[in-house]
């Protein structure tokens, strides 16, 4: 029998070229683009991802402004500061951290950014773009996914793709942009009854749940690529959701957590800002 061997889809490395490139991009450019990151409270798990975006940013010569609020901010006043960012000529991407406190409402923080600077593609005007397969910003964990398919030149048209997971953020977005690129999509959740029937059909399958190990190497058919774009910590270590070791002996392609989906959504953040300044300085691509 042959000897079964595993491609890793290494985020970190796709990234790394990204990164590479942007800053290559900037330094040639006239304008420099500029990123707003507004931070609400004190979660501990936010501030990191913060860190790393803001990091990434000047990195690559992003001019960069970080906004931390407490975490009682009222809305109108967190809705005021995004729209004199809205109005700033220094800004070109506007990202607010997720999850908000409780007091706050998603749906209109996000919808009171401008569709042009919401590098994170929330926005409802965003959102409707994308569901036409016109996008003006795909929201950076998506764009990132999708990147990494096409990193091993994988054309998904006709490929039963199953996403696990139904969020605005990652599920519901990643599966209207592969259905928008012709592959056959079935969305489930941690919830799905027998949802190893769901998954053993998928080519590609994509988890972003947030509960670890929930897909094991059984629910994998052999061959597939399987996306781990979950995040939770277990004793003190950051994990997928996905049973790494076990599931790499059954599938072609697998992303790891760390070091897989997570830095391809730095990546393409800044992408999207970089494209959002093209588009509000009226630069043709």
């Amino acid at each position: 029998m042959a000897e079964h061997i595993t491609k890793v889809l290494s985020g970190k490395g796709l990234a790394a070229k990204i990164r590479t490139d942007l800053k290559r991009k900037i330094s040639q450019s006239r304008i420099r683009p500029g990123l707003a990151v507004i931070l609400v409270g004190h979660d501990p798990a936010s501030q990191v991802y913060v860190k790393f975006k803001s990091e990434a940013s000047e990195e690559v010569g992003m001019y960069l402004e970080t906004i931390e609020l407490p975490e009682d901010v009222p809305q109108q006043r967190l809705l005021k500061i995004i729209q004199k960012l809205n109005r700033s000529k220094k800004i070109h991407g506007i990202l607010v951290q997720l999850p908000l406190p409780d007091h706050l409402e998603p749906f209109d923080v996000m919808a009171a950014i401008d569709p042009m600077k919401d590098v994170d593609g929330f926005h409802p005007e965003n959102t409707g773009w994308l569901s036409i397969g016109r996008p003006h910003m795909v929201p950076a964990t998506t764009l990132g996914i999708w990147q990494l398919i096409r990193s091993v030149q994988m054309d998904v048209a006709g490929k039963h793709v199953v996403i696990v997971g139904k969020s605005n953020i990652v599920g519901k977005p990643t599966a209207t942009l592969l259905l928008n690129k012709g592959a056959t999509v079935t969305v489930c959740s941690r919830s799905t009854a027998d949802l190893s029937k769901q998954t053993l059909q998928a080519d590609i399958l994509i988890s972003a749940t947030g509960v670890p190990n929930l897909i094991t190497a059984d629910m994998v058919k052999p061959n597939a690529m399987v996306i781990d774009a979950g995040i939770s910590k277990r004793q003190g270590r950051v994990v997928g959701d996905v049973d790494y070791d076990a599931v790499a002996e059954v599938a072609k392609y697998i992303s790891p957590v760390p070091g897989g989906v997570g830095p391809m959504t730095v990546a393409a953040l800044l992408q999207n800002t970089w494209r959002a300044m093209r588009h509000i300085e009226g630069f043709t691509e």
